[in-house]
């Protein structure tokens, strides 16, 4: 099998596991499997990390994350005729999702629905009229019909909070020659590039911990917890990066922030990644973005790690049906490989 198409199954795999933020037990069930059978021990913090930790031959100590949850939907009521209407979780927009199947993920049972937006062949007489010429659709516009009594919605442990993700078969990966296609790439496509990397660890300098960091869509709530708790030289979150007129951003190459809507990343750490990157005869290419935060930026902006850094792989159609380059998500599992066999974060 070819490394492209292996990152392409392995990254299909992940996308197919449910993992809206702080509802992310397939995503990890799957990941201890996986590990296991790699002969590594993933543990788990109280903020429902997964970490896996190589010891260090010398100094320093680097945490590298990739976010596990999805941005979602989460039940804010239940009608009396079965439908339930939603509020978003994280930057989910429903008119990505589109009217189509979406999942229920009760305590007991999940339950599938239909996101709807109402008719079309209407007039202004009807609400949903104006979203077919002036007015933006909202979450507050749209409602999921079930068919189900609200009995049967309550026997399934669907009430207010349980999470909506899109229908587990529309989120199928799709390949575009050297592109995959899918939902959720953010961050699933970094957490197969993650587990690739652990693949690769061997005798590193500094400690080295991977982090499947819990709850980033809604605040980086795991990455910050985890920061808080070890005494990090340097964390780097690897993800998307938004191609989007506003950004000079090629599509052919990683992206390496220098900035984005919460702090600024370290120029030494991103100065130290670049020549790794030059190392590898990897060409990276700088961002600053607006709208988007990362496990690093937010880290750094509540103060709970110094240096961080965010390597990412451009992505057109960001918390849509996204699309990404394979080879370009192999190069960041190249990059951080360089990493994790250097004395950089020794040397701070």
């Amino acid at each position: 099998m070819r490394d492209d198409d292996a990152l392409f199954e392995a990254i299909s795999e992940l996308v197919m596991c449910h993992s809206p933020s702080g509802r992310e037990m397939e995503i990890d069930v799957f990941l201890t499997a996986r590990f296991q059978q790699m002969g590594l021990r993933l543990e788990k913090d109280a903020s429902e990390n997964l970490i896996v930790k190589f010891p260090g031959s010398g100094r320093g100590s680097i945490a590298i994350t990739a976010h596990k949850d999805e941005i979602a939907a989460i039940v804010r009521a239940i009608e009396p005729d079965g439908r339930l209407r939603v509020r978003k979780l994280g930057g989910s927009f429903p008119w990505v999702y589109g009217e189509g199947v979406v999942d229920l993920l009760g305590s007991r049972q999940c339950i599938s629905g239909i996101l709807s937006f109402g008719s079309r062949h209407v007039s202004h007489a009807s609400p949903q009229f104006v979203h077919k010429e002036t007015k933006p659709l909202l979450w507050e516009d749209a409602w999921i019909e079930t068919k189900l009594s609200v009995q049967e919605i309550e026997e399934a442990g669907v009430t207010i909070g349980t999470r909506m993700v899109v229908g587990r078969h529309r989120k199928k990966p799709f390949r575009l020659r050297d592109h995959i296609a899918s939902y959720t790439l953010d961050n699933k496509a970094s957490v197969a590039a993650l587990v690739e990397l652990a693949r690769r660890i061997e005798n590193p300098v500094s400690d080295i911990y991977l982090v499947f960091s819990s709850k980033e869509e809604v605040g980086a709530i795991g990455a910050n917890y985890f920061a808080q708790r070890h005494h990090l030289d340097a964390l780097v979150a690897l993800e998307i990066a938004p191609i989007a007129p506003e950004y000079a951003i090629a599509d052919d190459r990683p992206v390496l922030l220098a900035e984005d809507s919460n702090a600024l990343y370290d120029s030494y750490l991103n100065e130290g990644i670049s020549r790794l990157a030059e190392s590898r005869s990897i060409s990276l290419q700088m961002a600053a973005l607006s709208g988007f935060g990362s496990d690093g930026s937010i880290a750094t902006k509540y103060g709970n790690v110094g240096r961080a850094a965010c390597l990412a792989f451009p992505t057109q159609n960001t918390h849509g049906y996204e699309i990404a380059r394979l080879d370009v998500i192999a190069q960041c599992v190249d990059v951080l490989e360089a990493l994790s066999q250097s004395d950089l974060c020794a040397n701070f």
